[in-house]
């Protein structure tokens, strides 16, 4: 299934899109971090658009926004695992922000619909990589091109051993469980994580409760 990923890190203000073999995480220098501040991510997201306009196919026309976070407790992080005939993969908790959402309010509505978490249990998010990602796809809808918010967070233990063991995502037909798995940062390099990411990690610093 051909694909075109790449991760943009800013760079004294400026986005700078990293070849798909050099990502690395990166700290934003704009108060978006802590403040979600839509107006401020609007004009990010749209310089990356305008900036790729160049290589984006046309299939890839539509463009969806999904926040996801690397809850880490400790040096475990919290992933959902999902099973599925002759293929498992990872992902962090998240999903698409939805129309007229603000990022952090989309970030703070997954996580407590998929982990039970509340936004006061935890730190305040960080933002880790922007990933711009167009994946092919068979079938006559074209396939959207997916731009992923990376963020982190910390919590306790007791906060921990509060939250959901399993994830409930609506597909045709029904529903599909995810198992919460909590995992050691430092051995995610060659599990399968959607959006591509999990190779990075094991470069973080030791993580502690907060």
């Amino acid at each position: 299934m051909p694909k075109l990923t790449n991760i943009f890190r800013l760079d004294d203000h400026q986005l700078v899109p990293e070849p798909v073999n050099k990502w690395s995480p990166f700290r934003l220098s704009w108060p978006i971090a802590q403040s979600g501040s839509t107006d401020h991510m609007a004009g990010i997201l749209a310089t990356m658009t305008s900036n790729s306009r160049e290589v984006m196919a046309p299939d890839f026309a539509r463009i969806k926004i999904r926040v996801g976070a690397l809850v880490f407790c400790g040096n475990d992080v919290a992933l959902i695992r999902r099973d599925r005939p002759g293929s498992t993969h990872f992902t962090p908790p998240g999903g698409n922000v939805e129309h007229g959402e603000d990022l952090l309010t989309a970030l703070r509505r997954e996580l407590a619909e998929e982990l039970g978490l509340a936004h006061s249990q935890a730190d305040a998010p960080e933002l880790l990589w922007v990933i711009d990602q167009m994946v092919s796809r068979p079938g006559a809808t074209p396939p959207p091109r997916k731009l992923h918010l990376i963020y982190r967070l910390h919590i306790t233990p007791d906060v921990r051993e509060a939250l959901a063991t399993e994830e409930y995502d609506e597909v045709p037909g029904g529903h599909e469980i995810g198992l919460v798995d909590w995992i050691d940062y430092r051995t995610t390099a060659e599990l399968p994580i959607f959006p591509p990411s999990g190779r990075h990690w094991p470069r973080f610093p030791t993580h502690s409760p907060r």
